[in-house]
């Protein structure tokens, strides 16, 4: 018995091109939580995300951080850190690798018994916008 997973025709692709192919976001009826699912396209290499929640002021109510997710469909739920969430919220999605440049210098710092380079550089390969109101 053969069991597939994924599709065969759907052939993986190198970081600079991976792509969100859905992205989807919705209040739960509580008002209190998001439901987030994005899927990505077939990668070679785990990518990275951040996504954030804004509400209509600007400010960040809620983030999470996907790091090198193995699988290209991936749902969350979000909680929104204020009190009263009325309002119009925007979510925003960034899919992003670590620069290989910056990880072949690092490791030859590391090797050479230097102090590593302080935070790695972000390639950002894809991102997304969605919009929801909680009433």
């Amino acid at each position: 018995m053969d069991i597939f997973f994924h599709d065969p025709s759907d052939v993986p692709v190198p970081p600079k091109e991976v792509r969100i192919r859905q992205f989807q976001v919705n209040p739960w009826s509580d008002g209190k939580r998001v439901s987030v699912y994005l899927e990505l396209s077939p990668f070679q290499q785990n990518p990275n995300g951040e996504i954030k929640v804004i509400n209509a002021d600007g400010d960040e109510v809620a983030s999470l951080s996907i790091i090198e997710t193995i699988d290209p469909k991936n749902e969350f739920t979000i909680h929104l850190r204020r009190a009263e969430t009325k309002g119009e919220y925007t979510v925003t999605v960034n899919i992003f690798y670590v620069d290989p440049d910056y990880e072949d210098e690092a490791e030859k710092q590391t090797q050479e018994g230097l102090i590593p380079l302080p935070l790695p550089r972000f390639i950002v390969v894809d991102q997304a916008q969605s919009s929801f109101i909680i009433e």
